[in-house]
């Protein structure tokens, strides 16, 4: 059955799978690490400017955990209660209360074994923070997220493109790149959206009709 085009983009769902790494490699290697150990320091603490990937490797990280039954919980801006796994996104958003709530919060994790991740734009020592949290922020590991380059995101657009089994001409890449947005997350379901739109049509995918779907979005 043809699934209708409804004007929006299909769901995008954070996995350590999708991710692509570029010059990443490290970090996701430690994250996969810290997810599998079952003790030690699993306090991560990641930064980099909007659209380098922080989100969705704090989501992916909680779906893996969830997957692997434990009790994990993603917040952004806000601090969650206590969970085996937790993630809090965008730190630079929280007020004096959710600051002094993360602080409790990290020396709870760290007591009973959980493992918590959070991500800001900017290293800990460069946050506008508590000096407590800050430091607390600093004892773990502490990676930057590179964005992607023009060259790696074309190459993750085409795998996505092969993986849904259709071929991205040339021309609708580099028009994507050009005029979409710049986060990963964002171009596949750009990408996403233009597959069905061509499924629904029975044509193959082209600049004209990519134009038509990021104007539908």
């Amino acid at each position: 059955m043809t699934q209708l085009l409804l004007g929006i983009a299909p769901e995008w769902i954070p996995t350590l799978e999708n991710f692509v790494a570029g010059r990443n490699g490290e970090l996701l290697a430690a994250l996969n690490h810290a997810l599998a150990a079952a003790a030690g320091d699993r306090g991560l603490y990641v930064w980099g400017e909007a659209g380098s990937g922080k989100s969705h490797l704090l989501q992916a990280a909680v779906g893996r955990a969830r997957a692997s039954g434990l009790a994990a919980v993603y917040a952004s801006g806000a601090v969650p209660e206590a969970a085996q796994v937790v993630a809090v996104d965008d730190v630079e958003e929280l007020d004096d209360a959710g600051q002094i709530a993360l602080f409790s919060l990290y020396n709870r994790q760290r007591e009973n074994g959980g493992m918590l991740l959070v991500s800001g734009t900017q290293a800990p020592a460069f946050l506008a923070l508590r000096d407590d949290l800050r430091t607390r922020l600093g004892w773990g590991l502490v990676y930057q997220v590179h964005a992607l380059s023009d060259a790696e995101k074309e190459q993750a657009l085409r795998q996505h493109a092969l993986a849904r089994g259709f071929e991205l001409p040339q021309e609708v890449t580099t028009y994507l790149l050009r005029h979409g947005r710049r986060d990963l997350p964002a171009l596949l379901a750009t990408l996403d959206a233009l597959d069905e739109h061509c499924m629904r049509l029975k044509r193959a995918a082209s600049v004209p009709l990519l134009k038509e779907v990021m104007r539908a979005g």
